[in-house]
């Protein structure tokens, strides 16, 4: 029954689009240089502290559409976005799953001297070109903290990309830390929210009622609304395995306010200028203010708005809706 509700979802999710390649052709991995390891390569790369490996990991052959994942946090891993396992390779998608440097399978490096945008952005054209992909075929998809590093790339390197995917992030942290004072805090329960934000006034951040007063209130809430002790793996193995030291130094140890060194980051402004197929997704129940994803798109002369009745991951709790948007993005640009 489960598999014959899958496949039900994945036909509808198709509907319309233009056809994927041959599954023969999608799955054949003859000649590639990771067959040995099921597409799976340490990718050196050069930084100001000498040389490190990062992890990928590909699916599929596609030679017109090509999509690298750029996860969230900073510093959480790949590993949440593996519910795409369920729809991309139906869809004749091929895609690459990447651990940034210093979060998941990819080297740790201690030197914080690395946790910048700047060379954040160096390690994605790094990783781009060992992979082998060019402005005819490479899309890049960021989440969250990825979305920024997506807009980033993509200012800095536009002539190398195809199409730029910005999932559930806005364009401006100060604008986010707004919305979260404004709009996300007054949500809460005032007796709970008056005490986590006594915790953080008294920067008892590890306390545990931090967090059981966070899941409640925020993670059920925006980030992925369904009981916390019914999150999909994937999910909770990226939580358990990020770095908190680089999310704290860059993000800041508060989930209401950015206060690390992404604190005043703002592309408002330079929006106009990303002139590449761009689609913005956003959810009803974001941490990210929907209404600004949708200005983004605006903004942008080639922006398409994927509004979605998810929270943050609205690839798990409005799959449907988040699958078939970006799907049919990805074959309107391929």
């Amino acid at each position: 029954m489960f598999r014959q509700f899958a496949l039900g979802v994945v036909a509808a999710l198709l509907a319309g689009c233009s056809e994927p390649a041959s599954q023969s052709d999608y799955f054949d991995n003859a000649g590639r240089e990771d067959l040995l390891a099921g597409g799976v390569r340490m990718i050196e790369i050069d930084t100001p502290d000498g040389p490190h490996r990062v992890w990928t990991k590909r699916t599929g052959n596609n030679p017109a559409l090509k999509l690298l994942l750029l996860h969230g946090g900073p510093a959480f891993t790949h590993d949440y976005f593996q519910a795409f396992d369920s729809f991309l390779p139906a869809a004749g998608i091929e895609y690459y799953y990447y651990d940034q440097l210093g979060a998941g399978r990819s080297d740790r490096a201690d030197n914080d001297d690395l946790w910048t945008i700047p060379r954040f952005v160096d390690e994605v054209e790094q990783v781009r070109v060992a992979l082998g992909l060019d402005a005819t075929n490479f899309c890049i998809l960021g989440h969250s903290w990825g979305g920024i590093l997506a807009i980033e790339y993509a200012l800095a390197h536009q002539d190398k990309v195809k199409c730029v995917i910005i999932s559930n992030m806005m364009a401006s942290i100060p604008a986010y830390n707004q919305y979260a004072a404004e709009v996300l805090a007054p949500g809460f329960d005032p007796a709970a929210l008056a005490e986590i934000m006594a915790l953080e006034e008294a920067k008892d951040y590890s306390n545990p009622r931090y967090m059981e007063l966070l899941t409640k209130e925020h993670y059920e809430k925006h980030i992925l609304r369904m009981p916390a002790d019914e999150w999909p793996e994937p999910v909770n193995h990226a939580f358990a395995m990020h770095n908190p030291h680089i999310y704290t130094l860059m993000q800041g140890p508060s989930e209401f306010r950015a206060s690390g060194r992404l604190e005043n980051w703002d592309r408002t402004a330079d929006l106009a200028t990303i002139t590449v197929p761009a689609l913005t997704i956003g959810g009803a129940y974001d941490t990210m203010d929907p209404k600004h994803m949708e200005w983004m798109a605006g903004q942008m002369p080639n922006g398409r708005y994927l509004g979605t009745s998810g929270s943050h991951m609205a690839f798990y709790d409005d799959q449907e809706t988040y699958m078939r948007g970006l799907i049919g993005f990805l074959k309107d640009v391929e």
